[in-house]
């Protein structure tokens, strides 16, 4: 009987690499011409259950140059732009406007669902099962394996996903 070879995908994202890149923003939002004097800030927040950022700026303008400073940053630590989801800008004190930034963790059923249809189309015998937050693909061939992992790879997702765990 030939072995059962397999991976598992997943959505995660190193929250030290983001403490890192929010701190880097902070350092350049001070040093910027642009910003001084300015009520503007980056902040991590570390909910038990939620990561996000928040973002404070003095107007329309300065919050786009706040969001390019933290893109750039967190591109520079080698996290996805996938991983970051903008919510509406909302006032705040003084006429302030206020951000959230959501961090994606994990795969939603949703997504994770499409993601096993995908990998279903593809013309290779491999099994996908939804475990919790992650995707198990197993076959008794390493090639369609590695099949799997390319056309995911190049697929269209809206969610930053790595593949770990390769027996």
């Amino acid at each position: 009987m030939a072995q059962l070879s397999s991976f598992d995908i997943v959505s995660q994202i190193d929250l030290q690499e983001v403490d890192n890149a929010v701190n880097q923003a902070k350092k350049e939002l001070q040093t910027r011409f642009d910003f001084k004097g300015s009520q503007s800030s980056v902040e991590f927040l570390k909910d038990e259950k939620e990561k996000k950022i928040r973002l404070i700026a003095d107007d329309d303008m300065k919050l786009r140059n706040l969001q390019d400073i933290l893109k750039t940053r967190m591109a520079s630590r080698k996290i996805s732009q996938k991983a970051l989801d903008f919510k509406t800008a909302e006032k705040a004190f003084d006429g302030c406007l206020r951000q959230e930034v959501t961090l994606a963790q994990g795969i939603s059923q949703e997504k994770a669902k499409e993601i096993v249809k995908i990998i279903k189309d593809l013309p290779v015998k491999v099994q996908a099962a939804i475990q919790g937050d992650e995707i198990r693909v197993s076959s008794k061939n390493k090639d369609d394996l590695q099949f799997v992992i390319q056309h995911l790879r190049t697929a269209p997702l809206t969610l930053p996903i790595q593949f770990v765990n390769f027996r």
